[in-house]
Formats: structure tokens, C-alpha cells, sequence
């Protein structure tokens, strides 16, 4: 019960509602707040001068004067309302809900009419012309003559706050202090309040008016608050009248007195008690709505909790996978430094090496010319004319031969000080600034549509969306159904379509379907799997796409005949590969007697030829006197019976039994046509122009047949 407290708090003073009042608004307001927040128009006139003027007070405004004196000297001091000569004035108060209060200011009276008023003291009465704003609302309303009491008093809320109050176990505290309450020592049984000490001492004295109240400990006033009578609830207009009828118009309870000479003697109204139950149960019905939305709002609230830790999970463990690929990203980085660290370094001991060794080669060279030189000066400095000509042309040519050593580019550096590498960062930190989350998760399972999805004879349509909070990138969908006999799911709609409609599944069979969503990051998770049923029995059509360009079709493609003297092939639009499946076909013309063939066929069967001259189709084809069975050109079974125009001939198709037979004007034409088969058929007719049939599908079996007890396992649609 604790959430419903704040129902039972007036807005304006924030505590519990003491005597509530109902607004026209249909909030609810104390009644000593409502006088608090009264504003006075310019028309109004003021509480002394209606007292001068002689004007009547409602006995009304001076009841229970002791509750409603808020706080002075001689009174409870409960509330904000000051009304006494020798009140102080009390302070701007703001209630919880923001809602400011300015108790009215009252002029002191001379004291030669301080006699006027009881001796307990008075409120002023309410002002004509006065107006009240809702607290909630902020719905401006003006008061008339009765002033307050013209609005009804909320007696239901007044009780269920008194239970409410009853039903908490706690100690009573004061009702007085202001900040932290502390725990009652006495009640005043007229006043109605709990007090502290310190509080009863300041507000209620043990002099003055007050002295002839009664105090008691709280348990006691607690006890007399719970045994003290309901008040009966009485009409506004005629106080003295109380409530026992309902007015539908006005919606509000009246006395027997205004359905006579008030304004409600025109109005439909019904027993009180009456309406009591009706609405009684209108509100009981109501609460069951809101009871079923509180219910999920719970649920609500609990995966909304769920989703926080949740969140909180999924946060450290992304937190942790960031930091991870960050730390894998430095890592590469580092080791490409290595990398490119050891290249430098080779460069860098190749220039070293490269211009060592020239050093080496250079300062060998000197050396040697340096030596040279010095010798031929020597040489040169002999006066021994035929000694010098014995080897002046030698050194000559030695001169030659090292000055040619040193020609071009033996004095050039072999290798550049400068490094040839640079490194293209560029691109890197390019990458590195669009470094960004991209969708790395596969998609949330799609979920079906329900109300989309159904069956028709033998196709199915799926619909799908995905789920409402998923954010994730979808490039397309899978939707899987199995082989309608349990067996493994097979792939039929890849795409980006959420709807999807499969042609050519198998009559009387229950297929299971399921979708799921893929991306550039893989595929998700499935959806739940949806059981669909096709169609028991089989209707179907004559199929213009794949009939022989000679056939003529009429009636919605139920009537065929054709434009040739050849027989020309005409196939349904439906395949079988399960159940029980029968159709007739009523001979609407028939001259010159030809030999129309009934039966199936593969969906590749030749359609320039009769019906069963290939393999492709297993047929009976019949004349005016006998019938024949035929397959792969292949005639068996010659049957008296023929057919003329008004004749039917009907064909069974049994799964179970694997099994076609033949029935002409509801009789069957020798023996089981054909046994043993399997897989996709579709029903098939060749015919010429001396012949027109009209198909009737979707037929019972014929009551002389009994179907198979198990059904063979059909091939994959």
C-alpha cells in the first residue's frame, strides 16, 4: 500500500487529506488549504465590511472552529491559516508539490467587537466573489454564495485515509514539527492532532481556550479515531437532506428536495444504491485493464532492469574487446617499428661500410702517390744525365698510370650521406583518423508476422520484420521450410523481400517454416518455427502457360477444347505428390468420335502427342465403345464402355496406395489403371477439336473407394 500514499497527500499541503473536498475538476483539496489559497476579486468585498454591512454568515464557515484555526496562539496550530487578532503572521509555506501558500492577511479588530466572536475564536467567513485555483489542474474556479461548502465533501477518501493511517504499524509522530517529526506524546481529541511535547507546549497551551480540550495518550486517540462514526453525507444545496437518488445528467448524487424544486426535477435519475453497484462494477472492470497494463509494466520493468545489467556487461566485456584490438593494433605498429628499425640500421651499416672501404681504398692510393711523388723528386734533383734517362721514361709512365687512377669519379663519394628510405605514414594515419565502429554483428532473429501468414490450397505466404530495439544492419533474409513429412529444411527465398508467397507444395500436408537474417558479418540466429497446413483436398484449373499453343481455354480456364485435328495436351495448374485426390470431367461435345485421353503427367510430357505416348504421362484414353490404358505408347487393359456428350469420367489418384484408376458416369473402367507412383504429377487431358470437356475439381472420393491406410513419403516441392 505504500505506492498509494501520494494518492492520499493534498497537493497543496503536501500531508495527508483532512476533510477533502471534491472540485469540480474532480481533484481533491483539504478543506482548510482550499480557504488558504482562496483569492479575493476587485468586486469582492472585504470580511470586516460584510460584518459592518450587517450580511448573514453561513453557520457553515464556524463549524468545528478549533480544527480549522491553523496556527495562532489560542488554537491546534496545525496548517498555515492564521485568523485571530493575536495570531502572528505565519511565514510563506510551499508544500512538496510546489504549490505556494500565502496565508491571508486579517486586520486586527477593535476590541469593542471582539465580543462578536466565540470565545474558542473564528474563522472570517469566505468572501463573495471569491475564486479558488485547482493546485493540479490550475482550473480557475469562482465560489458562490455558499461559498466552500458548496463543493461536496470526499467522505470515501477521508475514510480510506483513515485506514490507511490505521494500518501503519509505526509509532505516531507529531503532526506539527517541521522537519524531522518526532514521536507523539498526546492527542487532543478535539483538535484531532498528535503533538510532541515541545510542540504542545508552543501550540496548544494548557491556558487560554485550549485548556478545556481533552488530551490523551496517542494509542487512545488512535483508537477513537477508528471507533468515532462516519458522518453521513449530505447535499449541498439542502443541508439538512441527504443523498439518495443519482442524476445521469449531472452525474452527481441529489436529495429527494432537488428532484422537487431544484434544478435536477427535469433530470433522469436512478436509486443511489442502484448507481452504486453499476459503477461499483464499471470501476472493478476497469481495474482488471489497468491491473493487466500494471502487470506488464512490471514485466516491463524487470527486462528494462535486465537490459541495464545487461548493458552493464555488454559494456565492460566491449570495453575490454577495444582495449584488446587497441593493444593488437600497437602491437602490429611496434613490430613494424622493429621492422623498419632493421632496415634503417642495414642502410645505415651498408653507407658506413660503402665509405670505409673507400676511405681505406683512398688513403691507400695517397699513400702510394705520395711516395711516387717524393721519389721522383728525388729522381729529379740526380745530375747524372745518362742515370736519369735510364729511368725517367719508367717513372714517366708510372706518373701517367697513377694520375689515370685518379681520373673522374675516383674522387667521388661512392655512397650519399643522406637515406634514400622515407617512410609513407600518410595513408596510416589516415586509417588511423577514420578509425571507427563499424556493424560487426550478425542480425537478431526475425520475428513472424502471425496475422500475415497463412495457407491456400497448396501455397504458402510468410511475412516476417525484424525485431523493434534492433539496430543492426540487414543485406537479406533465409527462409527455410522442410519436406511437409518431418524430413530436413531446405532453402526457398533468398532476398531482400520480407514477405514471401511458395507455390507447388503438397496438398494435405503440414510443413514446418522458419527465417532468419544475414549480413556482411554472417548469419543470425533462427526465428521460431511456424507450422503451416495446406489444403486436404485439391482445387484447381486448366494452366494456359504450359498448354499447346491450339488448345482454347473458356469458363476461368475450367473448359478446354481445341483448334486442331491432332491431339493437343492441356495440363492443371496444381501438382499432386501426397493424399487422396479425385476430379471429373463432364464431355460437353463429342463428334466424329474421337479418343480423348485422361489421366497425369510429368511437367515436361510431350503436348503435340496423344496423352501416354511418352513416359512422361500414364493415361486412359477411351472412343464411343471401349477405353484403353496407356503408357510410354505402351496399350493395355482394352475395357468395354465407351463415352458420348453428357458423359463423365472421373480420376482417382491415391498416394497411399500409389495407385490411379478410372471411372466413367461414376462407374470404375476396369481394373487399377496404373501402381507403383511416385513424385510430382499434375492431371493432364489430350484432345482435338471434335472435343470439349469442363473440369470439376476438388471432388470427394467416391463412396465405393476406401483410401490407404499410411501415405507414402512424397518428394521435395
Amino acid at each position: 500500500m505504500d505506492e498509494m500514499e501520494e494518492e492520499l497527500k493534498c497537493p497543496v499541503c503536501g500531508s495527508f487529506f483532512r476533510e477533502p473536498i471534491i472540485l469540480p475538476c474532480s481533484h481533491n483539496i483539504c478543506l482548510a488549504c482550499a480557504r488558504n489559497i482562496l483569492v479575493q476579486t476587485p468586486e469582492a468585498e472585504s470580511p470586516q465590511s460584510s460584518r459592518a454591512s450587517g450580511s448573514g454568515v453561513s453557520d457553515y464557515d464556524y463549524l468545528e472552529l478549533d480544527k480549522m484555526s491553523l496556527y495562532s496562539e489560542a488554537d491546534s496550530g496545525y496548517g498555515s491559516y492564521g485568523g485571530f487578532v493575536s495570531a502572528p503572521t505565519t511565514p510563506c509555506q510551499k508544500s512538496p508539490n510546489g504549490v505556494r501558500v500565502f496565508p491571508p492577511t486579517v486586520p486586527p479588530l477593535p476590541q469593542a467587537q471582539h465580543h462578536l466572536l466565540p470565545h474558542t475564536g473564528v474563522l472570517p467567513p469566505v468572501p463573495r466573489n471569491s475564486c479558488l485555483t485547482c493546485p493540479q489542474c490550475h482550473r480557475s474556479l469562482t465560489l458562490d454564495d455558499r461559498g466552500l461548502r458548496g463543493f461536496p465533501k470526499n467522505r470515501v477518501l477521508e475514510g480510506v485515509v483513515d485506514r490507511y493511517q490505521q494500518s501503519k504499524a509505526a509509532a505516531l509522530r507529531c503532526q506539527l514539527c517541521e522537519k524531522s517529526p518526532r514521536e507523539a506524546t498526546v492527542m487532543c481529541e478535539q483538535c484531532d492532532v498528535f503533538y510532541c511535547d515541545p510542540c504542545r507546549l508552543r501550540c496548544h497551551p494548557p491556558r487560554g481556550p485550549l485548556a478545556k480540550h481533552r488530551l490523551v495518550p496517542p494509542a487512545q486517540g488512535r483508537i477513537s479515531r477508528r471507533t468515532s462514526p462516519r458522518k453521513t453525507s449530505t447535499c449541498t444545496e439542502h443541508e439538512l437532506e441527504n443523498l439518495s437518488m443519482y442524476c445521469v445528467q449531472c452525474k452527481t448524487p441529489v436529495c429527494y428536495q432537488c428532484l422537487e424544486d431544484g434544478k435536477h426535477s427535469t433530470h433522469e435519475v436512478k436509486a443511489l444504491g442502484a448507481m452504486w453497484k453499476l459503477h461499483k462494477g464499471q470501476l472493478s472492470q476497469a481495474l482488471n485493464v489497468l491491473s493487466d497494463r500494471a502487470t506488464e509494466a512490471k514485466e516491463f520493468l524487470v527486462q528494462l532492469r535486465n537490459m541495464v545489467q545487461h548493458i552493464q556487461e555488454n559494456g565492460v566485456e566491449f570495453e575490454a574487446c577495444l582495449v584488446a584490438q587497441c593493444d593488437a593494433l600497437i602491437e602490429a605498429l611496434n613490430r613494424r617499428k622493429a621492422q623498419l628499425l632493421s632496415r634503417v640500421t642495414k642502410e645505415h651499416e651498408h653507407k658506413l661500410s660503402v665509405v670505409r672501404d673507400q676511405i681505406s681504398h683512398c688513403t691507400v692510393k695517397l699513400r702510394q702517390t705520395t711516395g711516387l711523388m717524393e721519389y721522383c723528386l728525388e729522381v729529379i734533383k740526380e745530375n747524372d744525365p745518362s742515370g736519369f734517362l735510364q729511368i725517367s721514361d719508367a717513372l714517366i709512365r708510372r706518373v701517367h698510370m697513377t694520375e689515370n687512377q685518379w681520373g673522374k669519379g675516383s674522387l667521388s663519394p661512392r655512397m650519399s650521406s643522406d637515406f634514400d628510405l622515407t617512410l609513407d605514414s600518410g595513408p596510416l594515419l589516415q586509417t588511423i583518423h577514420q578509425l571507427d565502429f563499424v556493424q560487426m554483428k550478425v542480425p537478431a532473429a526475425p520475428i513472424l508476422q502471425l496475422e500475415e501468414c497463412c495457407t491456400q490450397t497448396n501455397s504458402a505466404t510468410l511475412s516476417w520484420k525484424q525485431p523493434p530495439l534492433s539496430t543492426i544492419a540487414v543485406e537479406g533474409y533465409i527462409l527455410e521450410l522442410d519436406d511437409g513429412n518431418g524430413g530436413q529444411f531446405r532453402e526457398v527465398y533468398v532476398g531482400t523481400e520480407m514477405i514471401c508467397t511458395v507455390d507447388g507444395l503438397r496438398f494435405n500436408s503440414t510443413y514446418k517454416s522458419r527465417v532468419k537474417a544475414f549480413n556482411s558479418s554472417g548469419v543470425g540466429q533462427y526465428s521460431k518455427t511456424l507450422v503451416m497446413q495446406t489444403s486436404e483436398i485439391a482445387w484447381f484449373t486448366f494452366d494456359p502457360a504450359t498448354a499447346h499453343p491450339d488448345i482454347i481455354l473458356s469458363n476461368d480456364n475450367l473448359t478446354v477444347t481445341c483448334n486442331s485435328y491432332d491431339d493437343r495436351v492441356i495440363m492443371g495448374n496444381t501438382g499432386f505428390s501426397r493424399g487422396v485426390h479425385y476430379w471429373e470431367m463432364t464431355i460437353d461435345r463429342y463428334d466424329n468420335h474421337p479418343d480423348p485421353a485422361f489421366g497425369i503427367a510429368r511437367a515436361d510430357v510431350m503436348k503435340d502427342v496423344m496423352l501416354g505416348k511418352d513416359d512422361k504421362a500414364w493415361a486412359m484414353y477411351v472412343d464411343n465403345n471401349r477405353s484403353w490404358f496407356m503408357h510410354n505408347n505402351s496399350h493395355t487393359n482394352r475395357t468395354d464402355g465407351g463415352i458420348s456428350k453428357g458423359a463423365t469420367v472421373g480420376v482417382l489418384l491415391d498416394f497411399s496406395r500409389g495407385i490411379l484408376l478410372f471411372l466413367i458416369n461414376d462407374e470404375q473402367q476396369g481394373p487399377v489403371a496404373f501402381n507403383t507412383l511416385e513424385g510430382m504429377y499434375y492431371p493432364a487431358i489430350s484432345l482435338n477439336r471434335n472435343v470439349q470437356v469442363t473440369l470439376h475439381s476438388g471432388l470427394p472420393v467416391p463412396d465405393f473407394y476406401t483410401p490407404g491406410e499410411s501415405e507414402a513419403a512424397g518428394s521435395v516441392c
